[in-house]
């Protein structure tokens, strides 16, 4: 990991030679430093384990199209039970609250070979591909856009470039199912984290988690669609035609014998969809699905107190987690009258009421609201 004080004192020195304002990169997005210049792998959150999949493309609900392109979205106020949608061609994308994602009219075998060049011609390196489940997730990668663009940092750099780092570091999860009707629903969902010092020397540093970046991935979703073959001026309007929907809400409480509980204001197609968009987000890998019985099969690994005294991200670049095995649970979705309610259940299918089931529905909570 770089040192923070060399890099201050590099910018430091920049800054000093330099009278330039400093500037940034017209691009909002630039990783092209991923691959071998990248940073070390970093370790999967001691909560959350990523281990191979089991599932076959598991449709997570029907799709709702609303108007063409043409009609836009002025004249639409959809509630909070529509789905906003925009298509040109055999692409649209389709918006509920924050969610995006894209629906094409393509098998999916013939859509991993484009979606995964495009996530190589952004600069990215993968940690998971699988062809079968249709998974693709990126190692953690910097966006060197992020990066002061002045005159010494445009001459030095191309010598020093690896002395340069942003304190951010991204990773990306696409999750290619089959639909229906032939189509195929592409998600995309981000997860960050931050370097912070943790003392007032600003001598030490931790990685900590940061908040999902929707706009990342509505970014990258448009950027998806000119690959497939969108124009640029389509992209950009297609993904912003789609109507805001006021997002439901979200509680947790606690059930029978204290077991742990997420209230979801919505119906089921939609509560299926926004927690499986959740575990992506949250670093879940889910082992197989069963839709029709609302039941998600993850693993879960607990943090011991020693990785916990080091922060959820504490020991990010070690190569060997120390953490206690994995435990299989189900996360099941099921709709009670107007709501859903999300519960964990054991590998066994009974009711989970410990401190991991705890832990698993604040994770998803937190991520829903």
């Amino acid at each position: 990991m770089k040192q923070p004080i060399a890099r201050l004192s590099l910018l430091s020195l920049a800054i000093g030679l330099s009278a330039c304002t400093t500037t940034f990169e017209e691009s909002k997005i630039d990783y092209k430093s991923a691959g071998k210049n990248q940073a070390p792998s970093l370790e999967v959150p001691p909560d959350l384990t990523q281990l191979t999949n089991d599932s076959r493309y598991a449709v997570p609900g029907g799709v709702v199209s609303a108007a063409a392109l043409e009609a836009g979205a002025k004249n639409q106020k959809p509630d909070e039970g529509q789905t906003a949608a925009a298509s040109v061609g055999d692409v649209r994308i389709e918006r509920s609250g924050e969610q995006r994602w894209l629906v094409v009219k393509r098998p999916a075998d013939k859509l991993w070979e484009p979606v995964r060049d495009f996530w190589l011609e952004n600069g990215f390196i993968f940690t998971t591909e699988d062809r079968q489940l249709g998974i693709l997730e990126t190692d953690w990668a910097e966006n060197r856009a992020k990066l002061p663009q002045d005159v010494i940092r445009k001459t030095l750099g191309k010598v020093f470039d690896s002395l340069y780092s942003t304190s951010e570091r991204d990773r990306f999860r696409t999750r290619m199912e089959r639909g229906t009707d032939g189509t195929t629903e592409i998600y995309i969902t981000h997860r960050g984290m931050q370097e912070v010092y943790t003392n007032s020397n600003k001598d030490q540093t931790i990685w900590q988690p940061r908040a999902v970046d929707p706009e990342l991935e509505t970014e990258f979703l448009r950027r998806l669609m000119v690959k497939l073959g969108v124009s640029q001026e389509q992209a950009q309007a297609i993904t912003q035609a789609a109507a805001t929907t006021a997002a439901a809400g979200v509680r947790m409480t606690s059930g029978v014998d204290n077991q742990p509980v997420l209230e979801i204001d919505e119906s089921f197609d939609r509560a299926w969809r926004r927690v499986g968009l959740a575990l992506d987000r949250t670093g879940f890998t889910v082992e197989d699905r069963d839709r029709s019985r609302g039941i998600y099969y993850v693993r879960y690994v607990a943090p011991d107190a020693k990785a916990e005294s080091k922060g959820f991200f504490g020991k990010l670049f070690s190569s060997k987690p120390d953490a206690a095995p994995p435990v299989k649970y189900q996360i099941q979705v099921r709709e009670q009258g107007q709501q859903s309610m999300v519960t964990v259940l054991n590998a066994q299918g009974q009711p989970e009421t410990s401190n991991n089931a705890q832990r698993i529905i604040r994770v998803i909570t937190d991520d829903l609201k």
